[in-house]
């Protein structure tokens, strides 16, 4: 036999260790040169890991495990050659030593963990894997009553019993141990580190929303129509905050060791919640893209985050941070630095409040604004400025399309 070892590549130069989410190959399957392996679940992002062989693969590793970089992930046996489906995977062997009745040598089929189309088309429907499902067809293949039978166990161990639905009974003290998942745990760490390491405060504004919502309610039609995608929230504020980022600096600096560095740009990181957590890619050069470009980007990278398809690349970096508590119903929150960087806006629910408007009573679309920010780099008359500014290019929108 030949075997090529897989071990765990050098991903990024902040990160030094994985965890393994999930294999997305079958132990002892046949796999391709650049077929992906399994994922992996770094600080930053959920990768693949693709195969540098083509062989019959050995898993080394299981679902779950925290691997350093450079650890042993799988071996592939390159000796196993594939062969037409229904032909016999014949391990290679010199032809001068192998006799007809050779009982030692290894034979694997080649259909061994593939559907039948039937079957892969009820997998594709309830969303199952080749490797939950126990295979009794010929030479290992997966049959459409493998499938069925693995849905009717899925549906009984589904059912309450006394031990699985013990916690839905009265006056139940079960606990669950469930070890957190690697971003999580990132999360946590990076969380804890921003309320011990940075002087953060917070300040509150709110502002109207009644211009921003008559704009979009004119020109959403014909700006779809034109490029595609609607005008959103979040491309506005991220050009309102941008526009006065460029006039202040400080709030757009971060702390290096002794030095304050400045940027002459705006990369505006965006918080957008997946299944697994709250990740903040950056959409680089916030000034100097359109409104539909910064829309455009969010839309690409919101659905490469709900997917785990995000690189590092995409992940690293950011000068500023937005994110929007309103689409869950926050009304108001203090939320925390993405350090490095020195602040945070927090955007909130749009609410209908009585407003006071040249004597008058009027009911307004409201929104509460929070700016939490690192006191180290900026002061507090700064963080105030910076809300004030950002509050009164909301209310009149115009002035950010011509650029006031």
């Amino acid at each position: 036999m030949s075997f090529i070892e897989l071990r765990v590549p050098t991903i990024g130069e902040s990160i030094s260790e994985v965890t393994l989410a999930k294999w997305l190959k079958a132990d002892g399957s046949f796999v391709n040169l650049d077929e992906a392996l399994c994922e992996f679940e770094s600080d930053k992002a959920t990768l693949e890991f693709p195969s540098e062989a083509s062989g019959r693969l050995i898993h080394k590793a299981k679902e779950g495990d925290d691997l350093k970089i450079g650890a042993l992930v799988a071996q592939i046996d390159t000796s196993a050659l594939a062969e037409p489906a229904g032909k016999p995977l014949v391990e290679n062997k010199n032809p001068a030593t192998e006799t007809p009745n050779n009982s030692s040598l290894e034979t694997i089929h080649y259909a061994k963990g593939l559907a039948s189309p039937a079957a892969a088309k009820m997998m594709e429907e309830h969303q199952i894997k080749n490797e939950q499902i126990q295979a009794s067809g010929k030479d290992g293949r997966i049959t459409k009553a493998d499938v069925i039978n693995r849905l009717e166990n899925k549906l009984e161990e589904s059912q309450p019993t006394k031990e699985s639905s013990s916690h839905n009974i009265a006056f139940s003290r079960n606990t669950r141990v469930v070890k957190m998942s690697r971003m999580r745990r990132s999360i946590a760490k990076h969380l804890v580190a921003a309320k011990n390491e940075t002087a953060m405060l917070t300040t509150f504004n709110e502002v109207d929303m009644t211009a921003l919502m008559d704009l979009r309610t004119r020109y959403n039609d014909e700006y779809l129509n034109r490029y595609g995608i609607k005008i959103g929230f979040m491309s506005l504020f991220a050009k309102a905050c941008s526009a006065v980022l460029m006039q202040m600096p400080e709030v757009n600096a971060k702390i290096e060791g002794e030095d304050l560095i400045y940027h002459d740009f705006t990369d505006i990181s965006i918080a957008i919640s997946t299944p697994n957590g709250l990740v903040v890619p950056p959409i680089r050069n916030v000034e100097s893209l359109k409104f539909y470009e910064i829309e455009l980007q969010l839309k690409n990278l919101a659905e490469k985050a709900r997917n785990n398809k995000l690189s590092i690349e995409e992940m690293s970096g950011g000068t500023f941070t937005i994110t929007n508590g309103g689409v869950f119903g926050s009304l108001m929150s203090t939320p925390i630095i993405n350090e490095p960087q020195s602040a945070i806006l927090g955007m909130h629910s749009i609410k209908e409040r009585p407003v006071a408007i040249n004597k008058q009573v009027h009911i307004r679309p409201m929104m509460y604004l929070a700016l939490s920010y690192d006191h180290r780099v900026i002061d507090g008359s700064s963080s105030v400025t910076f809300l004030v500014k950002v509050k009164e290019l909301l209310e009149d929108p115009m002035k950010l399309f011509l650029e006031l």
